[in-house]
């Protein structure tokens, strides 16, 4: 039964994925011929455009064909492992995202750390001290983090910590495993902030709710001590601290974008705001279908956490 439950929910996640990427790929492939501009001015540039060199180029990538069959072109190269070509630098789209896909996934990891790290013993501290002035500073921290934006407080660590006091790079990905962690510490933080005020609400929330819980006020009345309560009641929070793991991290894949620009990090996020304003088409059409598959592994992954973290959690959210 164990194995077919997970059959079935693995062919549901993995039919409602194609959906979702074919939507949005369709969705990204017209809207950005929608946009001002063409593939024409960008190649071109300064240069004057006679019909023989717009005829040339619109031969080259298939832009004399209808804009359906453009993208059924498009989407059997993606079936058959092309991603197609650069319009910006000319070359492989698939070469110039594995370059930078695991920066990007490195600074989302390390933020995601980080946030958890703090995040979480914040929201403990919180619940264990309701009501008290060690609990509201917990949740007036949480507001402020989540009302700060990365690129806010990206430029704000810049200054401070980088241009102020010279403590980390302003700049640049730096060598080695210490370089690297060096000089993504100040991104991961920016990162961060936001997702600790997360942590901190959900688990803080989670663990009130437990706390409630008769098995607790069983548990104290028998004589446990304090440290085997909380670790009872962390067990049982763990699903919704799961919930905001994965809202963090999809969160921190689209906030990569400006924390990237802002730190001049050579990542995904830079990537994609190149490519939209040179109108690079095939490079904007990869990366969206990368973010998309990207968030729904880690949805996929949340999912199977539940059942790993709480036995009475059935893998498509039902219970037993």
């Amino acid at each position: 039964m164990a194995g077919r439950e997970w059959g079935l929910f693995l062919l549901r996640r993995f039919a409602g994925t194609a959906a979702v990427v074919a939507l949005l790929s369709a969705g990204v492939f017209g809207l950005l011929y929608l946009a001002p501009g063409s593939i024409q001015q960008t190649l071109l540039g300064t240069r004057p455009a006679t019909p023989e060199t717009i005829a040339a180029i619109q031969a080259r990538y298939h832009l004399d064909e209808p804009l359906p069959a453009q993208y059924l072109r498009w989407l059997d190269g993606i079936l058959h492992g092309d991603l197609g070509t650069s319009v910006r630098t000319g070359m492989p789209v698939a070469d110039m995202i594995g370059q930078r896909l695991p920066l990007t996934l490195a600074l989302v990891g390390y933020g995601a750390l980080l946030a958890l790290l703090v995040g979480v013993p914040l929201g403990v501290l919180g619940a264990l001290r309701r009501g008290r002035a060690a609990d509201r500073l917990v949740v007036t921290a949480g507001v402020v983090g989540l009302s700060a934006p990365p690129f806010a407080v990206g430029l704000l660590l810049l200054v401070v910590f980088a241009a102020g006091l010279g403590w980390f790079p302003v700049y640049g990905t730096g060598e080695g495993l210490a370089g690297q962690v060096w000089h993504l510490t100040l991104p991961a933080v920016a990162l961060a902030v936001g997702a600790v005020g997360m942590f901190v609400r959900f688990s803080r929330a989670a663990l009130i709710r437990e706390f409630d819980q008769d098995y607790v006020v069983f548990a104290r009345a028998r004589g446990l001590g304090g440290a085997a309560v909380l670790g009872y009641a962390l067990r049982n929070s763990l699903v919704p601290i799961l919930t905001a793991t994965g809202l963090i991290v999809t969160g921190m894949l689209a906030g990569t974008v400006l924390v990237e620009v802002t730190f001049a990090l050579p990542g995904l996020g830079s990537l994609l705001v190149d490519s939209v304003t040179f109108k690079d088409v095939p490079a904007v059409q990869a990366l969206g279908l990368l973010f998309t598959l990207l968030i729904t592994a880690v949805n996929l992954l949340v999912d199977v956490g539940y059942s790993v973290a709480d036995p009475r959690v059935r893998l498509g959210g039902r219970t037993s």
